[in-house]
This record gives structure tokens, sequence and C-alpha cells, in this order.
């Protein structure tokens, strides 16, 4: 009997190692895992600040002297996507199937080499911005074979990547020609307006950058318009006496600069367990932001149309009856120097939401972002909540009517339905 208690004994003993073997294992995995997936979210704050850096650097690639900093992103975002799949496979590659061997490389270091590599290519003066982060990831900077392995890998991927994005066509030589009528957009200084060039761009995944096109702005003379008119006259005027404390920070909180708000408002959703969902997810959300942006700019472009801080003054010139003019009338935030239609903020919120909402199956998913602008965090209930908020800022920042906010919302929930449906697909199961 007494042998018999000590074998129960023993054999508890047992169990319970067992189980904390068990335990310890599992949150090593899950930990490790964690770790390995934060490379994806780590390059995506090194592309961002080498896009647009804090300094002046020499220019002497294409992405140097006309950068276009989501769709350099999204390059970058690629080539960790491309790399990782080689290895963890479950989806299909963008573009990259590697030759280099797949078999025992790390692909937390097959991401980070692809993304130096392609830093290297796009930004080869700004290494300062990436240098100290990318040294792990340079050939011969390990003498673990998996990590060795990854790197030679993500170095093929990353080289390729550039390739497969050169000649997008943001070197076409084009000048702006203002266009001096009502309803039309006037430059805040002479010269080119900001990414002129961006319609003459290459997507990554739509057929033309038309293909979701904004349906366009009301007419000058329409009821629409000078409803539109009144509500950014009497709320997004300097000052903001007419909004409420929180309408006014709000206004604020948006006016951050969107080549680094983006990124970093992303990075929130970048948070998942396994290393090859944070590549495609990244992936997805920076193609989708890429090719928004394009399809955003090609319709800001061909509607060339007036933002309220030439509108306002001028209300006695287009047309309409109901449209009184303010010859005094400045906006709150400083309006970008691009045309207004469709709004860019709100091109870039639909799509963003729109690629959270497919990727978790529903809008209704919680998140916080921050602005270094108010120094404030704001949380949201769902991605349609974020949606609503930007569209009242831009309008109480006074930078844009409420249906340019509306159509551009709609056109990046359009591109990014297109990319979800489209790209980066899990592979068939026979």
């Amino acid at each position: 009997m007494e042998s018999s208690k000590n074998d129960v004994a023993a054999f508890g003993t047992f169990n319970a190692r067992l189980i904390m073997g068990a335990l310890v294992a599992a949150f090593t995995l899950v930990t490790t895992e964690v770790a390995q997936a934060d490379v994806i979210a780590d390059f995506n704050a090194v592309a961002a600040r080498t896009a647009t850096p804090p300094v002046a650097y020499p220019a002497v690639t294409p992405e140097e002297r006309r950068t276009l900093s989501f769709v350099d992103l999204a390059t970058v975002h690629l080539a960790m996507y491309d790399a990782v799949v080689a290895i963890e496979g479950g989806y299909k590659p963008y573009a990259i199937v590697p030759v280099s061997p797949t078999q025992g490389a790390s692909a937390p270091a097959a991401a980070g080499a692809a993304a130096c590599k392609v830093l290297q290519g796009l930004f080869p003066n700004r290494a300062p911005q990436y240098q100290s982060d990318c040294a792990p990831f340079q050939p011969g900077a390990s003498s673990d074979p998996a990590t060795a392995r990854g790197i030679a890998l993500g170095v093929e991927v990353g080289e390729k990547m550039v390739l497969e994005r050169a000649y997008d066509g943001r070197n076409t030589p084009q000048d702006y020609t203002p266009i001096s009528e009502p309803g039309r957009f006037v430059p805040a200084a002479p010269g080119n307006p900001v990414w002129h060039f961006a319609p003459n761009m290459r997507a990554f995944t739509l057929f033309t950058l038309a293909q979701f096109r904004a349906d366009g702005p009301p007419t000058l003379k329409s009821p629409a318009y000078a409803e539109a008119y009144d509500e950014v006259k009497k709320y997004g005027g300097a000052g903001g006496t007419a909004l409420s404390a929180e309408q006014h920070e709000t206004a604020r909180f948006h006016t951050e600069n969107p080549n680094l708000f983006w990124p970093r408002a992303t990075r929130t959703f970048l948070d998942r367990p396994l290393l090859v969902e944070n590549a495609r997810l990244g992936a997805l959300l920076q193609v989708a932001i890429g090719d928004t942006i394009l399809g955003c700019f090609d319709s800001k472009y061909h509607f060339n149309s007036w933002r309220p801080r030439s509108a306002i003054p001028a209300g006695d010139l287009d047309g309409n009856g109901a449209t009184g003019p303010d010859a005094g009338w400045l906006p709150l935030a400083t309006s970008p120097n691009h045309p207004e239609y469709p709004s860019g903020h709100t091109c870039i919120a639909g799509a963003v939401a729109e690629v959270v909402k497919s990727y978790h199956g529903t809008a209704q998913v919680p998140f916080t972002w921050s602005s270094t602008v108010t120094g404030t965090t704001r949380d949201y209930a769902s991605v349609h909540a974020m949606i609503r908020e930007i569209k009242d800022a831009r309008v109480h920042g006074g930078m844009h009517f409420r249906y340019s906010n509306d159509d551009g919302a709609t056109l990046g929930r359009r591109t990014a339905s297109w990319v979800v449906r489209n790209y980066l697909t899990p592979t068939e199961v026979h």
C-alpha cells in the first residue's frame, strides 16, 4: 500500500512536471513567434523614417528625387512578405519566388534582409536612417546557418523586388499648369504641387489608376455644393471659434504629417502572433494604401478642384447665389498643396478600414491611435468610428468639403476590397 502511494505521488509529480514543461514550451513558442513577428512592424517604422527623413540627403535615385512614401513602404512590405512566404508557405507570393534554399532558413532574418535590400536600393543616400537596424541582416553578419540562409534568401527577394518596381513612372516629365477659373485648384506657391507626378505611376494591383476613380464633385451651382460650402465656412475657419473644445482637438489631432502618421497608425494592427500573418497583414495594408493614394491622386489631378481656402473668399464668383463670400476667410489648419477632391486622408482611411474589416471579419475592432501634434490618444470602437471622425476633422480643419471626404473613403474602400480579394490570398488546399 505504501508503495502504491509512492507510485501515485511520483506519477503526480511526473505529470505536474510534464504539464509545467508543456506550459513553458508553449509560452516560449508564443513569445518567440511574437518577437519574430515584430520584425515586420520594426521595419515599417524604419521604412517610414527613411521615406520621410528628418534631414535632407542628396537625391540620385528616382525614389530619392520624387519620394512617394506610401508607395515605397508598400515595396518594402511586399519584399518582406514574399521572403517570409517563400519559407513559411500558406499564401500566394506577390511577385518573387526566390531560387535561394528555403529549407532551414530563418524567416525573420529573410524578412529583415529583404526590407534592408529594398531600402538600400531605393534610398542609398539615406543610409543613416536604416544602417544600424540593417547591420544584423547583411550577408556575413551571422555564423548561425539558419540566419545566414534567411539573409541570403531575403537579399535575393529584395533585389528582385527593386527591379520589379523599377521604372514605375514617377520620373515622367510633367509640369503643372494652373487653370485660372472658379472651381479650379490654385497652388499655394509657384511650381509643381505635391505628387503631381503620381497619376503617371504604375500601381501594384490596379489595371489603371482610374479603375476606382471618384465620381466627381457636385457642380458649383448645385445645392449640394452650397451645403458643403456653408458647413466648412462655418466650422473650419481659423481660430476654430465655432467648434467645441473636443472638435478643435480632434481637428488638430489629424493634421500630423500623414507620411509618418499612417505608418505608425497601421502598426497598431501588426500584432499577429505568427510572422507570416504579420507579414501578410502588413503587406495588405501598405499595398492597399499605396494603390489607393495613386488612385486618389489620379482623381485629384483629373478633377483639379479648388480648396475651401480659395473657394470661400471667391464665393461671389462661383455662380451659386447661395454661397456668400468671405474675403478674409482662412482655414483652421494649413491646407495641403494639391487639389482638394477627393480627400487623401479619407482615401487612406477607407483603405485601412476595409483591410482591417476584411482581415478580422468585422468592423468592430477596437484600437487606439496617437498624434504628435496634440500629444493625445484617441480610442476607437470600430474602423467605422475612425472614418467618421476623420471626415469631421478634415471639415473642421477647413481643408475639405464634406463630399470630398465621403468620396475619398469610398475610393479607398473599393481599392482595398480589390486588393484583399485578388492578392496575397491563401494557397489552395487539394
